[in-house]
């Protein structure tokens, strides 16, 4: 069974679902997962100098009181999840350049462990995915060669991709992330519970048998 997942880093669904398909997931034999780029504000700057209650208070057209309420529910989401988020020290950004070098490593099958590191480090650490040093870092976390890990961060190298990969999402629909395909055919929006994709799964697996 295929599983293709369109995500962005700075989603906190997206990792909040990676983690319920994972959970789902354990114990199934041949379930192979590809991760694909996504952006959700391709008009965000380089580097957003506010606090996130702020950027979502600006961007989705809520108080400051309702940004902060819809930060800790979130928050509580990914704690179930076993996931840690800090939201007070998240650095925001676009995310073209970390989605560059993400597909950079999929072409060395390293992609769902790139995906892993940049969430970890943007939720979880704090840092800022456009910074040369922290794509570096995380590039030889996961086994990258460095110096072009280097190259690319710091050319236009793998936007083609990126660039396909969104397409490929606006062709089938996709309106938000995290967006999962099965097996090509079946799609499934938003993170959904731990059962309810293990029901899903379950019932296309029936269905091919």
């Amino acid at each position: 069974m295929k599983i293709d997942i369109w995500s962005d880093f700075v989603c906190p669904f997206c990792y909040i679902g990676k983690r319920h398909i994972e959970e789902a997931t354990k114990g199934m034999e041949d379930i192979t997962i590809e991760y694909h780029s996504f952006q959700l504000d391709p008009t965000a700057p380089e580097k957003y100098d506010g606090a996130m209650k702020e950027y979502f208070a600006e961007n989705k057209g809520m108080s400051a009181d309702q940004a902060e309420s819809m930060i800790q529910q979130v928050t509580s989401m990914a704690n179930n999840a076993g996931l840690d988020f800090h939201y007070e020290t998240v650095q925001h950004g676009n995310t073209v350049k970390p989605h560059r070098l993400f597909q950079y490593a999929k072409t060395l099958n390293k992609g769902n462990e790139f995906m892993e590191a940049a969430k970890e480090a943007y939720f979880i650490r704090g840092q800022w995915l456009n910074d040369n040093d922290t794509l570096l870092e995380l590039a030889e976390k996961i086994g990258l060669n460095k110096d072009k890990s280097a190259e690319v961060i710091e050319s236009a190298d793998y936007l083609n991709a990126m660039n396909e990969d969104i397409a490929t999402a606006q062709q089938i629909g996709v309106q938000g992330v995290p967006f999962f395909v099965i097996d090509g055919k079946y799609g499934i929006s938003g993170a959904q519970p731990v059962e309810s994709f293990k029901q899903i799964l379950t019932e296309i697996k029936t269905k091919a048998e």
